[in-house]
């Protein structure tokens, strides 16, 4: 298999394009199908392939199955898929990009089912509070599926009467399900965010604007956090997002204060900052970063998705 051949790439439930040299195939584990959207938006050239789960998106970039992977890292309701930033600390791909796409569910069921006939829904779990409100209102019980489209094929195929599924309208078309309500997200502004991650990082530049993400960890103690976000605002760099998520595998430490015998856990930050790793004043910040942090790794430097579909 060389480079130029078409290789499928691995994402739960969306799809992926290959780069303007190479012609391959994206997958993505399985988990809303917006992510179809989001890899026809990266890489409109590219036959996509889905996978059942995000790890598997991955592993086959890593085993050269696929040369890309288009994965789901945050939605403006739900929030941050934890799940996908602990991967990107797992394994050793660099982010390349990203992709930014606003969500449309709709509410659907059998022919001939009505709304008031329904007395649970079936979706992913992001989808599902996303739409929280919503299904609050019309009093559903919720039941989470591994993916959108297999929450609205299990309805179908089963024909239920009283059971509807959170999907898009591509989803009612492919099962032939009808679309009781369209839009029926908890706000108008429902936007999910994708990463492109691939198995060697691009070579980032300032010629358009660029983002920027790491991860590092930090010794406890009174304002280090403060002081490792202020080797940002020193040098006048934007913070776009920061995640805390639990350091696995290391134990609860007692505190320094013997007095109060307090113990804490350990965190790793995730930082998305707006400069490109071609910037000074970004190997500045991340040296000056590097002086204190006990661990730190550049995720991925890659330009900014300034559209919206």
């Amino acid at each position: 298999m060389t480079l130029f051949q078409k290789t499928p790439l691995f994402i739960p439930g969306h799809f992926l394009q290959p780069s303007s040299l190479i012609q391959s195939l994206l997958a993505l584990a399985f988990a809303l199908r917006i992510s179809e959207a989001a890899a026809e938006k990266a890489y409109p050239n590219c036959e996509a392939v889905p996978c059942d789960q995000f790890d598997a998106a991955f592993e086959a970039v890593e085993k050269w199955i696929v040369d890309r992977a288009v994965l789901p890292i945050e939605n403006s309701l739900g929030g941050s898929i934890h799940r996908n930033y602990d991967l990107l600390l797992r394994h050793s791909l660099h982010i390349v990009g990203e992709v930014k796409l606003a969500v449309r569910h709709c509410l659907l069921a059998n022919h001939g089912v009505r709304v008031e006939d329904l007395q649970r829904v079936l979706s992913h779990p992001q989808a599902l509070a996303q739409c929280e409100n919503t299904l609050t209102k019309l009093g559903l019980s919720r039941e989470a599926t591994d993916d959108t489209a297999l929450a609205a094929k299990y309805v179908a195929f089963n024909k239920l009467k009283d059971t509807g599924a959170v999907a898009s309208s591509s989803a009612a078309k492919i099962y032939g399900l009808n679309i009781l309500a369209e839009d029926v997200q908890d706000d108008c502004d429902n936007v999910t965010r994708f990463l492109m991650l691939a198995r060697e990082p691009i070579i980032p530049g300032v010629e358009k604007p660029f983002k920027t993400s790491i991860v590092f960890s930090l010794e406890e103690g009174p304002g280090v956090l403060f002081k490792a976000l202020a080797v940002f605002a020193l040098r006048q760099i934007n913070l776009t997002k920061i995640e805390s998520r639990p350091l696995r595998n290391q134990p609860l430490r007692a505190s320094d204060d013997s007095n109060n015998g307090s113990k804490y856990f350990d965190y790793l930050f995730y930082v998305d900052f707006e400069a490109s790793m071609a910037e000074e004043r970004a190997q500045n910040a991340l040296r000056h970063l590097k002086e204190f942090a006990t661990f730190l790794r550049v995720l991925g430097s890659y330009p900014v998705d300034t559209t919206m579909l």
